[in-house]
């Protein structure tokens, strides 16, 4: 049986690919940062050289940091994707690279095709994109996996936040002109074991949520589903809360890649929060 190596696996969504790869009795190493600097391609290519399938989800996601450290997200989303890339073609391994909504512009008024022409308007959208680009052209027998609002029971994120927030304050504010599709990373893991299992065709993907919300949206259904009043959450504006990093006023992604694989896409998002939200937020 192929042998998967998971890249980032002590992230959110690394630890729920490897729960799903060992559920499925798939074999697989777990590799964190500890374990492999990406930014080598020696140390790449010794460590790809025992897998046939590798999984990148090892990135540099802090945002609003970006902006003033591009260079070294650059190593890592950009320069790291391509040294994982070049090791699997050289080993023979087949690769996928996780990869999000903002290397697009965000200003679309229907969903993102996966053909769509990449616009990142910021500097981790910047450096995503150039993995991207990367990964195609080093590997072609590879899959890109485009996904976004991610949680999860293994890091921060936006729901273990409101929840918090839900305990301590009256009434939250909550951004109300940002679209998107909330993803709880145990379906993204399924969805990426499904993907490679089921020899889909290589390229792009979009591994998000069905549906479609606002922050506010999204948040009004963490309190329905918590038990608290979702009148709690006010609407408010993007520019109310300025970042260093431009957020993209519309992250909804297509799914026509699984209509045309004939693969279920990821579920809706409502129906995945009620399932998640017992091992992302088990205190309340």
């Amino acid at each position: 049986m192929t042998r998967w190596l998971v890249v980032g696996a002590g992230g959110m969504l690394g630890q729920d690919l490897c729960a799903a790869l060992e559920a499925a009795g798939i074999a697989f190493t777990a590799s964190r940062s500890a374990d492999l600097d990406i930014r080598d391609h020696d140390a790449c290519s010794r460590v790809v050289s025992e897998h046939g399938i590798i999984v990148n989800c090892a990135a540099y996601t802090a945002v609003d940091d970006a902006e003033s450290h591009e260079a070294e997200a650059f190593a890592l989303n950009a320069v790291g994707a391509a040294n994982l890339a070049r090791a699997a073609r050289e080993h023979g391994a087949r690769m996928v690279q996780v990869s999000t909504d903002y290397v697009f512009a965000g200003d679309a008024d229907e969903p993102y095709a996966e053909d769509a022409p990449l616009a990142p308007r910021s500097a981790y959208g910047r450096t995503k994109a150039a993995g991207e680009w990367a990964v195609e052209a080093h590997c072609p027998e590879s899959w890109i996996v485009r996904t976004a609002w991610l949680y999860g029971a293994g890091g921060g994120n936006f729901v273990k936040t409101m929840a918090r927030l839900a305990g301590e304050r009256e009434t939250l504010s909550v951004v109300d002109d940002q679209r998107g599709q909330p993803t709880w990373t145990v379906d993204l893991a399924d969805a990426i074991v499904r993907i490679v299992t089921s020899n889909a065709p290589f390229g792009v993907w979009h591994g998000t949520s069905s549906g479609e919300t606002t922050w506010h949206g999204f948040t009004q259904e963490i309190f329905r589903q918590l038990g608290l009043d979702p009148a709690r959450v006010e609407p408010t504006t993007t520019d109310a809360f300025p970042r260093p990093a431009p957020r993209p006023a519309y992250s909804v992604l297509g799914h026509e890649g699984w209509r045309m694989a004939r693969l279920a896409p990821l579920p809706d998002w409502r129906e995945s929060l009620a399932k998640a939200l017992p091992s992302v937020v088990p205190s309340v």
